[in-house]
C-alpha cells in the first residue's frame, strides 16, 4: 500500500475547470500518491460526473452537508489514519502542485525524522493560471517558523505535507474555525512541541483572484475574533508585546476596505 495521501477538499462553489487542473496536477506527480477527494456537502452536477470519472489512485469521501473546511480535514485524516497512511498532504481545489512537489517534500521529511510537518514556497497565479510575478517563501527552519508565527502564519496551508504524529501531538482542526483553522492548527502544534520546517522550492502555484480578498478577508466580527485569537497565542507561545501590536495592526487591515487590505496583502505578504 501507499503511504502518502494526499487531501482535495471540494464543496459547492468550485469551479470544474479549476478542480481539473488540481486533480490533473497531483495524478501527475514524480512519485505515487494516492488522492482522497472529500466532497463537503452536495457539490455540482457537472463537478460531480467529472470527479466520478477520473482514473487513477483516487478516493472519493461524500458528506451530505457542509460543515467547513475544518470538520472535512478532520474526517480526511482519521480516514487516512485509519488506512494506514504515514504522510498526509493537502491542497486546495483551485491550486496547482509542481511535479516534483510531493517527492521534494517526502524526501525532506525521510532525511528529517524529527520533523512533523513541511511546507515549502509558492507562487501566485491569476483567475487564467498566469503567473503574477509573485513568489512567497517561508523561514526555512524550525526556530525561524516560531519566530515568524508571531506575525503571521509560517506555512502555507495549501502546500503543507504532514506526518500522521503531528496530529498525534497537535490534535485536531478545530472545527469551530471557519477560516483561520490552519492559524489555529499551527498554534496546537508549536504548543505540543511539534518540530516545523519549509523548502526552500517553489512546490505549489496559488490562485489568488479578486474573490480572495473578499471572501477571505474582511469583516469585524471576525477581525475582533482574530485579534482575540491572537492575543491568546502571543501569551501561551511567550511572543514579546511587539507581537500583540503587529495583531492590533492585523486588526484594522481586516476591518478596512477591500482596496486597502489587496494593497496591504501585496505588501505584507
Amino acid at each position: 500500500m501507499n503511504s502518502i495521501a494526499c487531501l482535495l477538499p471540494v464543496y459547492l462553489n468550485d469551479l470544474p475547470q479549476y478542480v481539473d487542473k488540481a486533480i490533473e496536477s497531483l495524478l501527475k506527480q514524480t512519485v505515487n500518491v494516492d488522492l482522497i477527494i472529500l466532497c463537503d456537502g452536495p457539490i455540482a452536477s457537472e463537478l460531480e460526473q467529472k470527479l466520478c470519472n477520473i482514473q487513477g489512485h483516487v478516493n472519493m469521501l461524500k458528506f451530505p452537508t457542509n460543515r467547513g473546511l475544518a470538520a472535512v480535514l478532520n474526517d480526511g485524516i482519521r480516514y487516512c489514519i485509519q488506512q494506514g497512511y504515514e504522510f498526509i498532504a493537502r491542497m486546495d481545489a483551485d491550486d496547482i502542485a509542481l511535479p516534483h512537489r510531493i517527492e521534494k517534500q517526502i524526501n525532506f521529511l525521510v532525511n528529517h525524522p524529527e520533523v512533523d510537518v513541511v511546507g515549502g514556497a509558492i507562487e501566485e497565479i491569476d483567475e487564467q493560471g498566469n503567473p503574477k510575478n509573485k513568489t512567497i517563501h517561508y523561514p526555512l527552519t524550525h526556530q525561524d517558523c516560531y519566530r515568524f508565527f508571531s506575525k503571521r502564519d509560517p506555512l502555507a496551508h495549501p502546500a503543507v505535507m504532514f506526518r500522521k504524529r503531528f496530529f498525534e501531538k497537535a490534535g485536531w482542526y478545530n472545527e469551530k474555525y471557519r477560516k483561520n483553522q490552519d492559524t489555529q492548527l499551527w498554534y496546537q502544534g508549536f504548543k505540543n512541541g511539534c518540530i516545523f520546517a519549509n523548502l526552500p522550492d517553489v512546490i505549489l502555484q496559488f490562485r489568488v483572484s479578486d474573490a480572495f480578498y473578499k471572501s477571505r478577508r474582511g469583516g469585524y466580527r471576525r477581525a475582533l475574533q482574530m485579534l482575540k485569537d491572537r492575543i491568546k497565542i502571543n501569551k501561551d507561545l511567550n511572543y514579546s508585546p511587539i507581537a500583540n501590536v503587529y495583531a492590533l495592526g492585523m486588526f484594522f487591515i481586516t476591518i478596512a476596505p477591500t482596496f486597502v487590505r489587496k494593497l496591504a496583502y501585496k505588501i505584507l505578504r
